[in-house]
């Protein structure tokens, strides 16, 4: 084992060497009058992640480099209170096994939503866009504490493309907030064909109450780290989401449901110059899947079981252009049959310009995945970098 992590460290020092002076500006927006503009901007990730004997040989330490995410940011206003979002992917480098069906270097729309912004406590959006979700599914890979925050079973917008793509579905939200409570709950596509011959519709929402100070996001979008610059927090927020007929095949469906409960403090030390932080997630799935449905090769399969983790960070006390922040995180998945997973994960993030500019450093050791079924227990050592303008 330490020689696998000797064989890493020079490759991360270089690497962490040459991103240490990479910029970040502020995206651009065209104003076109008082009320109408557009704004542009992107984001990327990057990685280099070595796993031990994870060569196709078997035996042999694998050196993987990969664009994880390279996306376009378009947004504005038609007037005061209608706007609009049209965001791409790279289809084929997205994060992790999310893309499956996707192929390399196509650009696929991400979101492409009409928003009704009529007030703070009630707005209506229309269109492609997140279904309301977990902490860490509308943090988007972006806004995570970790960098591998995927390590738990995801919902079914976030599967092969059948019941949506990288969270995202076709469909309609409202949300809003009164004070320090705030709600999101849509309808949307879910599963189209196989199990789902009714066309039964897909039902999520996600409230969340903050008891300390109210967090400072678009909509209903989430963050699991403020850096220390968003005061004290400490939110609890309750998903659920289901559908008839979700799960299964066309000859034998099955009903999906999902409850979730998650949990983010942290607290600002120092007027934000250091920060502790911790993110705590359960999730209980229930997917009534028959044996024969999990026999076939045609069955939109969902995790049936629970599963949760929990991380903590600290942001160390700094007086220079980059801060650091160790991190360490557990989780767990445990189906109602076969075999249960876990995953360690140690990490440090080098911030530079909070979301929009970051690199990370992270060691994982475990079986667990975004499948909920037990993997291959591996030990990686990775590097990534985020840039977002």
């Amino acid at each position: 084992m330490k020689d696998f992590e000797r064989k890493v460290a020079h490759s991360l020092v270089l690497l962490s060497s040459a991103l240490l002076v990479t910029t970040v500006q502020a995206a651009g927006t065209i104003k076109i009058d008082d009320t109408r503009s557009v704004t542009i901007g992107g984001g990327m990730r990057a990685g280099f992640a070595m796993t031990e004997n994870g060569a196709p040989n078997g035996t042999d330490d694998s050196k993987d480099f990969s664009l994880q995410s390279a996306r376009l940011y378009i947004s504005g206003n038609a007037s005061d209170k209608i706007k609009f979002t049209f965001n791409t992917e790279c289809k084929g480098c997205v994060f992790g096994s999310q893309d499956a069906a996707g192929s390399g270097g196509d650009i696929d729309v991400l979101d492409a939503i009409a928003q009704f912004e009529l007030n703070p406590k009630f707005n209506i959006w229309v269109g492609r866009m997140l279904t309301p979700a977990d902490r860490i599914e509308m943090n988007g890979p972006y806004y995570g504490l970790t960098w591998n925050q995927y390590t738990v079973p995801l919902l079914p917008s976030d599967q092969t493309g059948q019941a949506g793509l990288l969270g995202r579905d076709d469909g309609v939200t409202v949300w809003g907030g009164v004070g320090k409570f705030a709600y999101a709950a849509g309808l949307f596509k879910g599963l189209q064909g196989g199990a789902n011959q009714k066309d039964s519709p897909l039902f999520a929402t996600r409230l969340s109450f903050s008891f300390l100070g109210k967090e400072d996001n678009p909509a209903y979008y989430t963050s699991s780290t403020y850096f220390g610059g968003g005061g004290d927090i400490a939110t609890l927020g309750f998903v659920y989401q289901k559908q008839s007929d979700g799960t299964g095949t066309a000859t034998q469906p099955g009903d999906f449901d999902a409850t979730i409960l998650d949990f983010l403090y942290e607290k600002s030390i120092d007027k934000g110059k250091s920060a502790f932080t911790v993110e705590a997630e359960y999730k209980k799935f229930n997917a009534d899947l028959t044996p024969i449905a999990k026999a076939s090769a045609g069955c939109f399969c969902l995790f049936d079981g629970k599963s949760y983790f929990v991380t903590a960070a600290y942001l160390l006390p700094s007086a220079g252009k980059v801060k650091w922040q160790p991190y360490i995180r557990h989780t767990s998945n445990e189906p109602t049959t076969g075999a249960s997973s876990d995953l360690n994960e140690l990490g440090l993030n080098m911030i530079m310009k909070g979301h929009n500019a970051r690199m990370n450093v992270s060691y994982t050791d475990g079986d667990a995945n975004l499948s909920g079924a037990a993997g291959t227990d591996a030990h990686t050592l990775s590097f990534g970098v985020q840039i977002q303008i």
